[in-house]
C-alpha cells in the first residue's frame, strides 16, 4: 500500500512524505538488499499509488510478475502515520475496499514455483477480508505440501479486526507453519487458552508442529525456542529515531540467516542488527541495510566510512 507521512499531528496540517509500506514488502526489501531473490504477490489498484508501490518493489530488484493490477476499480491501499510521543507513532489504515482486499488464492498460488524456499505470510493480509484470508490459508496449505518452509507473523493489527476474529483466523494457519514470529502480547493471538503464560504456550505450539517459536520482544531482543534449544539475543544498542518497520527488519534478518544455511545464534545476530538498522533511520523500509552494510554496526562510534 502506499504510505503517507507527517511530520506531526495530522490534525494541524502541514507536510506528507509519500512512500509505500507494508509488512510483507518490508521483509521482501529487506532480503533483496541482503541478496536474496524474492518473489511478492499482492495486488495493487490501476492508480498512480499502485503504480509506485510496484516501482518501488521492482526498483529493490523484487520479482512483481505475480502482482496484478486490480482491474474492477479498487484502489490502492493507503495509510497514515504521525509522530506522536518520542518514538510512538500513531497509524491510520484506509484498506476496506481496496485491491489488496480483493486477494484471492488465484493471485498467489502461482507464485508458489518450485524453486522457492520459503513462503513469509502475516497476520494481516487475513484482516482485509475472507477471500485474502482464504488466499492465505491455501498459500501456506501448498508451500507445506510442496516443502517450501512457512514464515507466518501474527503482525496483529488491532484497528483492522478484533483478538477473536485475528484468532480464529489465524489457528487454523498453525498446522501448515514451520516458523512463528509474534511479540509476547501477541503470542495469545494463536492459542486456543489465551491466559497460557508464555512456556506453556510456546511448548503447545512445538507440539502442535512448529519448529521454531521466534518471541519478539523490541528494545529487549528476542528468543527463539526450537525443540532442542532455546536462544536469547539481547537488541543492540541504537538511539531510536522510528520504531516503524523494525519487527519485519528483524524478520528479514532471521530468514536471510535462515536461506543462507546459518544456526539460531547467527541468524538471531543479523535480525537484530537488520532490526537496529531500522530504527536508527526513519520510514519503514528506507534504512535497511545491503549485506556490505551489516558489520558497520561493529565500527566504533563516529567512524566515517571512506
Amino acid at each position: 500500500m502506499a504510505a503517507l507521512r507527517a511530520h506531526g499531528p495530522l490534525r494541524m496540517g502541514g507536510s506528507l512524505g509519500l512512500s509505500v509500506a507494508g509488512a510483507e514488502s518490508n521483509v521482501a526489501i529487506g532480503l533483496a538488499r541482503l541478496g536474496h531473490r524474492v518473489r511478492w504477490a499482492g495486488r495493487v489498484g490501476a492508480d498512480e499509488l499502485g503504480a509506485l508501490v510496484l516501482r518501488t518493489l521492482r526498483a529493490e530488484g523484487i520479482d512483481t510478475s505475480h502482482a496484478p493490477t486490480d482491474d474492477a476499480g479498487r484502489p490502492t491501499g493507503l495509510l497514515l502515520t504521525e509522530p506522536r510521543l518520542g518514538t510512538l507513532t500513531r497509524v491510520s489504515y484506509y484498506r476496506a475496499g481496496s485491491a489488496g482486499s480483493a486477494l484471492t488464492p488465484d493471485d498467489v498460488l502461482p507464485a508458489l514455483d518450485p524453486g522457492s524456499r520459503v513462503l513469509h505470510l502475516t497476520g494481516i493480509t487475513p484482516a482485509l477480508s475472507p477471500s485474502a484470508a482464504e488466499a492465505v490459508l491455501a498459500a501456506a496449505t501448498a508451500a507445506r505440501d510442496a516443502g517450501i518452509t512457512v514464515c507466518l507473523d501474527v503482525n496483529h493489527r488491532s484497528r483492522l479486526w478484533t483478538a477473536d476474529r485475528a484468532r480464529a483466523a489465524l489457528r487454523p494457519l498453525l498446522a501448515q507453519t514451520d516458523l512463528l514470529v509474534a511479540s509476547e502480547d501477541e503470542l495469545p493471538l494463536v492459542l486456543e487458552r489465551p491466559e497460557t503464560d508464555e512456556p506453556a504456550a510456546v511448548k503447545s505450539l512445538l507440539d502442535a508442529g512448529i519448529q521454531e517459536v521466534i518471541v519478539k520482544r523490541g528494545a529487549q531482543g528476542a528468543t527463539v525456542v526450537a525443540t532442542d534449544a532455546t536462544v536469547e539475543r539481547a537488541a543492540r544498542q541504537v538511539d531510536a529515531v522510528d520504531l516503524v518497520g523494525a519487527g519485519d527488519a528483524f524478520v528479514a534478518g532471521y530468514l536471510s540467516g535462515l536461506l543462507d544455511g546459518a544456526d539460531i545464534p547467527a541468524r538471531l545476530h543479523r535480525a537484530v542488527t537488520t532490526a537496529a538498522f531500522a530504527v536508527a533511520t526513519r520510514g519503514d523500509w528506507e534504512g535497511l541495510p545491503t549485506r556490505d552494510e551489516l558489520g558497520l554496526f561493529d565500527e566504533p562510534d563516529g567512524t566515517t566510512v571512506r
